[in-house]
């Protein structure tokens, strides 16, 4: 990976992870204050709709996080190990947890007359495009899992022709 690329990727964590901070800590504070004021029908989903809210965020800075560490591991060469592999399954569980957070907000929002169904339905489909990005993930993990064998194959067989010669 060139420098450039990786400088560019860990400017996009950042931003992330300031993005995500300054959502915990000022519009999901607006947010709690904007369902209280609603009215009765929609005070009611207040509580789950900030604890998915907050959880969902919670699950991209995890992600954020793992990528950081799955670049170092790659400016360090390392990134071909069984050490990868523990980053790379935090991020399938958090892709998937979030994909099930917008299924959850979809199910919290759907009773009752205070939200469209045809927010509920765009709610279901975000949750199925965010699905499909833990599936993608799980795919280039087992790309990883191949190429962490193919190293070590390389590894055992530079072993062997420096012990020939």
């Amino acid at each position: 990976m060139r420098r450039l690329t990786e400088l560019a990727l860990r400017a996009v964590v950042v931003a992330v992870l300031a993005g995500s901070l300054f959502l915990q800590l000022f519009l999901v504070p607006l947010l709690a204050r904007d369902l209280a004021g609603a009215g009765p029908d929609v005070a009611a989903l207040r509580t789950p709709v900030l604890v998915i809210v907050v959880l969902g965020i919670v699950a991209v800075q995890v992600c954020a996080v793992c990528v950081w560490r799955l670049l170092t591991m790659v400016r360090r060469g390392t990134v071909f190990s069984h050490a990868a592999f523990r980053w790379v399954d935090v991020i399938t569980g958090a892709v998937a947890t979030a994909s099930l957070l917008a299924f959850a907000l979809g199910v919290v929002l759907a009773p009752g007359e205070a939200v469209a169904p045809g927010v509920v339905l765009l709610v279901g489909g975000a949750g199925v495009l965010v699905g499909g990005v833990a599936l993608v993930v799980l795919v280039l993990r087992t790309l990883l899992a191949q190429a962490v064998a193919r190293d070590g194959e390389a590894r055992a067989l530079r072993a062997e022709l420096d012990e020939v010669v």
